[in-house]
């Protein structure tokens, strides 16, 4: 629950620099307003959320840092989305799934995509060179420059990482 003092908080910061950080954000984003304005939005709900707030002579450092992590993940959705398009694109017609059932696995690719961003980056590529390469655990191991132990150690980290990001969701 928020407080008056974080209320009062999040709302200077809005009046201050929101505006700043709507340009900011156009500018990065190629002069797409309506595309900023969300990510303005995103960026002061993620501030609410986390409950911190930044040193006043730090807001638009930590503001842009917060729009920053959203857009990266923003383009990541997107350039997720586009594989899964194409992909769909390669099915024959009959076998393409539903709307419902491309929104789920949309939605549980974004989760596993998420949580895999969250690991050390060893472990997170081990698993994609895996299960998108198809490489054995010693051409792993001899990639990363790591031992094979190490490599099933990445593996099963990642595994349970990707397990737990499905547990958690529970599809409509």
């Amino acid at each position: 629950m928020m407080t008056n003092a974080m209320q009062t908080d999040i709302g200077s910061l809005y009046r201050d620099h929101a505006h700043w950080l709507l340009g900011w954000l156009r500018r990065r984003l190629g002069g797409d307003g309506a595309e900023a304005a969300d990510l303005v939005q995103d960026t002061y709900v993620r501030l609410m959320v986390s409950g911190r707030f930044p040193a006043p002579d730090q807001s638009r450092a930590f503001l842009a840092r917060i729009a920053d992590g959203l857009m990266i993940d923003m383009h990541r959705r997107r350039r997720l989305e586009l594989a899964y398009r194409e992909a769909l694109a390669a099915l024959p017609e009959e076998s393409a799934p539903s709307a419902e059932q491309r929104a789920v696995i949309l939605e549980t690719l974004t989760r596993i995509d998420q949580a895999l961003d969250g690991l050390p980056s060893k472990v997170r590529e081990a698993f994609l060179c895996s299960r998108f390469e198809g490489l054995t655990y010693s051409r792993i191991a001899e990639r990363l420059g790591v031992s094979h132990g190490s490599v099933r150690k990445y593996m099963l980290r990642a595994a349970q990482c990707c397990l737990l990001a499905l547990n958690e969701f529970e599809p409509v």
